[in-house]
C-alpha cells in the first residue's frame, strides 16, 4: 500500500455541516431502575443527527434517539450551585420558547428575581406536594436537573425514575439544556438528505 503523504491525502477535510453521535440506552425496559450512566452500561447502538448547523444536527440525532424535548409546557428546573450562573439566561430562553417555569426554592427565587414568572415546588427531600408527585400527575413536560451533594443525588434518582416511567425528557447538564433549547427553534425546518449530497 500507499501513505496517504504519497496518495496526496495529508490535508484535513472540514465538512461543511455538524455530525452529532448519541447512544441509546434501554432505559425503557428497566422501568423503576435510576437511568442514570455508570461505567458498566452498554449502549445497544448509536444514532447520529447531521445539520447545517449544530442545533439541527443536535434535534435530530435527539429525535432518532427517541429523546426529543416538547416544544412547549411546563419545564422543571434546578440547578446546582456550579451552575447556577447560567441559570437566568436557561430560564429566559425556555420562557420565550414558552415554557412555564417550575423550580426549587433558591432556583426559583434567582428566577424571579431576573424577572420571570416561575411556581415554587419543593424538593423531594422537603415532603409533598414536591416535583416527583407532580411529574406522576403529568404536570412536568422536561426536566432539567443538575445535582452535587448526597441528598440532591438522591433526589434526582426519584425524579429520573418517574421521569422514565413517565416518558417525560430530562437532561442532567447545563450544556446539553442549552443545546436541547437551541435544537427546539429547528423542530419545524428538519429536513432528510442523502448521504452522497453531503459530500458534494
Amino acid at each position: 500500500g500507499k501513505t496517504l503523504k504519497e496518495l496526496n491525502f495529508t490535508k484535513e477535510i472540514i465538512p461543511k455541516h455538524f455530525s452529532v453521535k448519541e447512544a441509546v440506552f434501554p432505559f425503557n425496559k428497566f422501568l423503576g431502575v435510576d437511568p442514570i450512566l455508570g461505567p458498566e452500561m452498554r449502549s445497544t447502538g448509536e444514532v447520529m443527527g447531521i445539520g447545517d448547523d449544530f442545533a439541527t444536527a443536535f434535534d435530530k440525532a435527539q429525535l432518532a434517539a427517541g429523546t426529543r424535548a416538547p416544544t412547549s409546557g411546563k419545564v422543571f428546573v434546578s440547578l446546582r450551585k456550579l451552575d447556577r450562573d447560567d441559570l437566568v439566561d436557561l430560564g429566559k430562553g425556555l420562557a420565550k420558547q414558552g415554557f412555564s417555569l417550575v423550580a426549587t426554592r433558591s432556583n426559583r427565587e434567582t428566577l424571579v428575581g431576573a424577572g420571570l414568572e416561575c411556581e415554587m415546588v419543593n424538593k423531594v427531600s422537603e415532603g409533598s406536594p414536591h416535583i416527583v408527585d407532580m411529574i406522576k400527575n403529568d404536570d412536568i413536560d422536561l426536566i432539567i436537573n443538575s445535582t452535587e451533594d448526597t441528598q440532591g443525588v438522591e433526589d434526582a434518582a426519584a425524579i429520573r425514575c418517574q421521569a422514565l416511567v413517565h416518558k417525560v425528557p430530562f437532561t442532567t447538564t447545563v450544556a446539553a439544556a442549552f443545546a436541547m433549547l437551541d435544537g427546539l427553534n429547528t423542530h419545524e425546518e428538519i429536513t432528510v438528505r442523502t448521504v452522497q449530497s453531503l459530500n458534494n
